[in-house]
């Protein structure tokens, strides 16, 4: 009987610590201003680059967070259907945007930049288009 119980036990937690991996998980992707190249991002505070390339789970959700000096259009280049809220116009300093990503597949993403906040900011060299790709498994 003890025996029976313990593996019911057993069985029901790893059901529980299953259920959140399968879920998916959250990550944050921060766009930053910098001199050379004007912008980049950073996948949960990594390194900053102007391309990132990323492997999430299915379910999970990625916020992306504008601390840059201008506005950053999120827009879906290629990948399956997707539909970008509408706060993916990240427009003003602080904005954020979520995305769930509930079907697997290779998303790519990239952003369009807009003017700055303010005046008399200055870059070295062309602007960074900044390139995202996701791969859900």
């Amino acid at each position: 009987m003890n025996r029976i119980v313990l593996i019911l036990a057993a069985a029901g937690t790893a059901l529980l610590l299953a259920a959140p991996a399968s879920s998916g998980t959250t990550a944050k992707l921060t766009i930053r201003h910098q001199t050379r190249g004007c912008h980049s991002w950073a996948f949960n505070g990594g390194a900053y680059k102007p391309s990132q390339s990323i492997t999430v789970t299915k379910g999970s959700t990625l916020t992306i967070v504008n601390n840059d000096v201008m506005p950053h259009k999120l827009l879906r280049v290629s990948g399956p259907s997707f539909s970008l809220p509408k706060t993916a116009n990240l427009n003003h300093a602080g904005a954020t945007t979520s995305l769930k990503f509930a079907t697997a597949g290779v998303y790519k993403f990239a952003t369009k930049a807009g003017e700055d906040y303010m005046k008399g900011v200055k870059t070295i060299g062309e602007d960074n288009v900044l390139r995202l790709t996701v791969t859900v498994r």
